[in-house]
């Protein structure tokens, strides 16, 4: 039974259940090495404006062989309340490794890839990657999701040349339908005409 979603939002599955997602932050698969708050299940919930977007891109790449691979969408406000103190918290280095290595946690505000009221909170923000249909396989695009460093700028031109092809055609295609990018990740899009532009929520990512 899933749970009563505010007008305007809806689980993905329920719109394209082809588009395959791993919502980093219900698990421990992420920058900071465990669940986050707010996230009680591995479920990817979205505004139907976003999940109709993403369904009309996902049969424009699939005539590609290629397909969308989503790990976060809706995040609620606790989540990046929960982030904030973390990076706060200087005695949790556990992912330090593999998520910033060259970069001090303390300094992620500072440096703009962390913020205090995340897009992601209005619903209409995705983080994705390309996955090719033939080998199954995601596209390499050089770091991991949530990496937080200048390689993983979309322009950053210290990558190989096909990771910077593979990030460059990511950026073309979700500028073809609808979505703006940024400057910091290569993974992160927002919906450019957004139903809820001024709106941050609070319900739990949850069935």
């Amino acid at each position: 039974m899933e749970q009563g979603l505010p007008e305007g939002f809806v689980y993905l599955r329920d719109v394209d259940a082809s588009i395959a997602y791993d919502i980093k932050y219900a698990t421990k698969d992420n920058l900071l090495g465990r669940v986050v708050a707010g996230y009680q299940a591995n479920v990817c919930i979205c505004t139907l404006a976003l999940a109709e977007a993403l369904a009309r891109l996902q049969a424009h790449l699939r005539s590609q062989n290629l397909a969308l691979l989503v790990f976060e969408t809706y995040r609620p406000e606790m989540a990046g309340t929960d982030v904030f103190h973390w990076t706060q918290d200087l005695s949790a280095q556990s992912t330090k490794a593999e998520y910033y290595p060259n970069v001090a946690k303390e300094d992620f505000y500072d440096l703009g890839y962390v913020v205090r009221q995340s897009a992601h909170t209005r619903g209409s923000t995705v983080d994705l990657t390309l996955v090719d249909l033939q080998t199954e396989q995601a596209l390499d695009m050089g770091t991991p999701f949530d990496f937080m460093d200048s390689a993983s700028h979309p322009a950053d031109l210290t990558v190989s040349a096909q990771v910077y092809s593979n990030r460059q055609f990511l950026q073309q295609v979700m500028q073809e339908h609808g979505f703006n990018g940024i400057e910091t990740e290569w993974w992160h899009f927002t919906l450019a005409n957004e139903p809820f532009p001024e709106n941050y929520f609070t319900f739990p990512v949850a069935v």
